[in-house]
């Protein structure tokens, strides 16, 4: 038996032509196609209300906004690629102002050295760039220190030696910061969790402790 190929092709969306107002569906662009090639205008016009009253319904959150009439009517225009001869109770919007480029976002100027640290660190070994030496410095120093040792545990590895961070500290303010000789951080925990932020699969729910305690909870014996 001879194989015959089918006659039909399947049509994908990717082959088929971009919609310009995608909340609207491809029903509503074929609906205004046939509009445009109604050579009636009057019977366009009366057609072009049907289906403004047709993306109402498809588009039911565009009644929170002011002008919303005025509002379907530009994405009928824009649907119809701003080429639609109607009697419309507006006037056609003008293209350009629907393709110009979006506002850039205005960035920092520089770079983060260090993104596990991130840009506050910067700010306040900055600070401590210019506060005088002294004890209440070197306990400001060993108290950021030991934050930035958890945010690198967090981002990095399961240990690491106090030189690494002390030589980070005076790296980033461009040794303008000295840590002090013999400065030592307290100890890790050896049961101490540094899980990245949102990375916990019981977030929120009670310790496994609570939940041990509470099937170890017996009732007492009724009395018979």
């Amino acid at each position: 038996m001879e194989y015959n190929e089918p006659s039909h092709t399947l049509d994908y969306n990717t082959t088929r032509e971009k919609l310009a107002m995608p909340e609207y569906g491809r029903n509503v662009l074929k609906m205004v196609e046939q509009l445009k090639a109604i050579p009636d205008k009057d019977k366009r016009t009366e057609q072009a209300r049907a289906i403004v009253k047709v993306m109402e319904l498809l588009n039911p959150q565009v009644h929170s906004q002011d002008n919303f009439e005025h509002k379907l009517w530009d994405h009928l225009y824009m649907i119809a690629g701003f080429d639609l001869d109607v009697d419309s109770p507006y006037p056609c919007p003008v293209a350009e102002t629907f393709n110009t480029d979006p506002v850039p976002i205005p960035m920092k100027g520089s770079k983060i050295r260090a993104f596990h640290y991130g840009r506050n660190i910067e700010s306040i070994i900055n600070l401590l760039c210019e506060q005088p030496d002294g004890e209440v410095k070197t306990e400001m120093i060993r108290s950021l220190a030991i934050y930035m040792r958890t945010q690198y545990l967090i981002w990095n590895k399961d240990s690491v030696a106090d030189e690494t961070i002390f030589a980070d500290i005076e790296k980033m303010s461009d040794y303008r910061l000295r840590v002090p000789e013999g400065l030592s951080l307290s100890k890790i925990a050896g049961d101490a969790n540094f899980s990245r932020p949102g990375m916990g699969i019981n977030v929120g729910q009670p310790g496994s402790g609570q939940r041990k305690r509470k099937n170890n909870y017996k009732r007492p014996f009724k009395k018979k």
